[in-house]
């Protein structure tokens, strides 16, 4: 298809882009010395959606409940340029092959741990408070060389402190907020809304940073602990509350916090790809009925995504051929496709998903198309769909 050869959309689906993304991410960061590992949750909200398959409850930007479905995918980001889309599935709870949210989060680090299985260097995991969920940690520490940074905000919880040399004891985690001992200050730029402000804005501020050493248990065995560390990053003057993040790295001096803060803040830096995937390719507006195939397209920008990014794609890439191609890129030196002929060519894939399940609906309500529809077909060498079952 991409070399206007053949009309099959062979290995088109969601599982072998998500492979190619895979792949290409994991040559591009298996030299690396350190790797970063993001996995972020999405909501794809279609609140006016009824008839496409799966649909699930999903929460909407007020906190209300929509129609819609949910991803997740992590990013890996080495030095430098070196970075890679390492896992990307979308899913839905009352769809056949879904078990459980926890069961695809599973899969994620799975499939991504397994990718960088000959890494040489450390992994941190940074997630944000979606992923505050003691079950989830503890799949990720028994990977070699693999830590933790993720953002709490269940306080709530049960740890254990040190309340004297060689003896713990069980605290809720938001009494021990008390007993963070300041470790520095840094000047920075964030979007942040401050006190007086109406809305949030990129702007320089002073982060204090404080921690304080923990364990937690695991949930399968309560004899079996690990030491964490519990670290306030608190924007001086911000409306908003401080962030804690929760990590196995040792945070003991003002080196070791700032290097947490840090890993928190590249989590931040991958927003605008995960908001181009939804915008600028417009997935939340699919009007494709079938599962398979709206998990199809959300691959597909993914990979016009990774390469836009740089995230281990390049134009050699099959998958980016044909997107350019669809979009109308014609090959030239030193002129590779945009955003513009990449979105063009990802909607209209979609335009041709949406048509074919019009043309299916129609055949199957009436058993055959109209004359012209069929002399219009023959003529262009499409062959128009049959009645299911058939």
């Amino acid at each position: 298809m991409v070399n206007g050869e053949s009309t099959k959309r062979s290995q088109l689906d969601a599982g072998h882009l998500t492979d190619v993304l895979r792949a290409a991410g994991s040559a591009a960061l298996q030299d690396a010395r350190e790797v970063t590992l993001i996995m972020d949750g999405m909501e794809l909200r279609r609140p006016g959606a009824a008839k496409q398959a799966h649909l699930m409850r999903v929460k909407a930007l007020d906190g209300s409940l929509v129609n819609g479905y949910r991803t997740v995918t992590v990013l890996g980001l080495g030095a430098g340029a070196a970075r890679g889309v390492l896992y990307q599935r979308l899913f839905s709870s009352t769809a056949p092959d879904f078990i459980s949210e926890n069961q695809e989060v599973t899969a994620a680090i799975t499939h991504t741990e397994a990718a960088l299985a000959n890494s040489p260097g450390a992994k941190t995991w940074v997630m944000d408070c979606g992923y505050d969920n003691d079950a989830v940690w503890w799949q990720i520490w028994p990977h070699p060389h693999s830590h933790l940074v993720v953002r709490v905000y269940h306080l709530e919880r049960v740890v254990e402190w040190e309340v004297r040399p060689g003896v713990w004891e069980e605290r809720y985690l938001h009494a021990l907020v008390k007993q963070l001992q300041p470790l520095t200050s840094v000047e920075t730029a964030l979007r942040v809304r401050l006190h007086g402000q109406t809305r949030a804005r990129h702007q320089s501020v002073t982060v204090h940073l404080a921690a304080v050493a923990l364990r937690v248990r695991d949930p399968e065995d309560p004899t079996h602990t690990q030491p964490v560390w519990l670290v306030r990053a608190a924007v001086v003057g911000a409306a908003q509350d401080p962030w804690y993040l929760l990590t196995d790295w040792p945070v003991t001096d003002a080196a070791s916090a700032l290097r947490v803060f840090r890993f928190y803040r590249r989590r931040w830096s991958v927003e605008d790809t995960f908001k181009f995937v939804k915008t600028c390719f417009g997935v939340e507006a699919v009007q494709v009925l079938a599962f398979e195939a709206v998990r199809t397209l959300v691959a597909l920008a993914w990979v016009a995504a990774g390469f836009l990014f740089h995230l281990g794609l390049t134009l050699d890439t099959a998958e980016v051929q044909l997107l350019a191609r669809l979009g109308g890129w014609e090959p030239r030196v030193n002129r590779p496709p945009g955003k513009l002929i990449l979105t063009r060519g990802l909607r209209r894939l979609l335009d041709l998903y949406a048509a074919e399940a019009v043309l299916q609906a129609h055949v199957n309500a009436h058993g055959d198309f109209p004359p012209f529809i069929k002399r219009l077909s023959d003529a262009y060498g499409y062959r128009l769909p049959e009645p299911e079952g058939k």
